[in-house]
């Protein structure tokens, strides 16, 4: 698939998903998310591509929808929205969250909105000093949307979730940090080498079994106790039969390095 609104590359088993629309702060129009979709799937299919790394083009990560720009979707009645926000937005976070290996946001500016949700959607989050989280919602007189609902309590608890969206105020870069939305800060000229490392070191490690317990991890939040043993069970006899648990096991009698294929 040939990408306009977002570039899409490679490079030592990770791949990069770069939003593109610069002009636009990055707002997702129609093409960008049928184009996240595309690539998202050829991240989930490839064997070769271990890790992830979303970032953005310009000086913002993703200013949310566009809702009013050329492809982007206009005001809709409540049937036809609801349908929009199930098979749109909701399926875009969903496709992140459920993505069977580890995805690093690297936010360079300001993510609003759904941009918000899709770094939060993400494992690992790195942000450059000067980027800002918005739930801009509020300020449209909008409910929250993109899974955010789903998202905010697990990761900050109810009452700072409700904070956030209620008001509606710029959450600077170390704040997020600070509370948990943000795992680590970086001047801004360091971020891709600081996404790069992370990239490097995931996609070097044990793909399957980082997945299946990247999938432990999000179901944990679901279930119950007994649940949530009878996945982690299910899970370790799947992944001890891989190549990487075997070698991993050979490398810890031999007192070296063990070297990962993602197999």
């Amino acid at each position: 698939m040939a990408y306009e609104a977002i570039q899409f590359t490679v490079d030592a088993q990770a791949a990069w998903i770069t939003l593109n629309r610069p002009d636009a702060r990055n707002a997702i129009n129609d093409q960008m998310r049928e184009e996240l979709f595309a690539a998202l799937a050829e991240c989930r299919n490839n064997p070769d591509i271990r890790a992830v790394v979303l970032t953005a083009a310009g000086k913002g990560f993703c200013t949310g929808a566009d809702i009013g720009g050329k492809g982007g979707s206009g005001p809709v009645g409540p049937g036809a929205a609801r349908e929009m926000m199930k098979t749109r937005s909701q399926r875009l976070i969903r496709t992140i969250w459920e993505l069977e290996k580890p995805v690093i946001a690297a936010v360079n500016g300001v993510a609003a909105g759904i941009g918000a949700h899709l770094a939060f959607a993400c494992d690992l989050v790195i942000a450059a000093a000067e980027a800002r989280f918005i739930e801009v919602f509020v300020r449209r007189g909008l409910a929250l949307d993109g899974a955010g609902a789903y998202l905010l309590p697990r990761l900050i608890g109810l009452s700072k979730a409700k904070e956030l969206v209620f008001f509606g105020d710029d959450l600077p870069a170390e704040d997020a940090m600070r509370i948990g939305l943000v795992n680590k800060v970086v001047p801004g000229e360091q971020l891709a080498a600081a996404a790069r490392e992370w990239a490097t070191r995931l996609a070097q490690g044990p793909t399957f079994a980082l997945g299946m317990s990247k999938r432990l991890l999000n179901r944990s939040l679901e279930v119950d106790l007994e649940t949530s043993l009878e996945d982690e069970a299910f899970a370790v006899s799947l992944v001890t039969q891989s190549e990487d648990t075997k070698e991993g096991m050979r490398a810890f009698v031999e007192r070296r390095t063990p070297v990962f294929t993602g197999r």
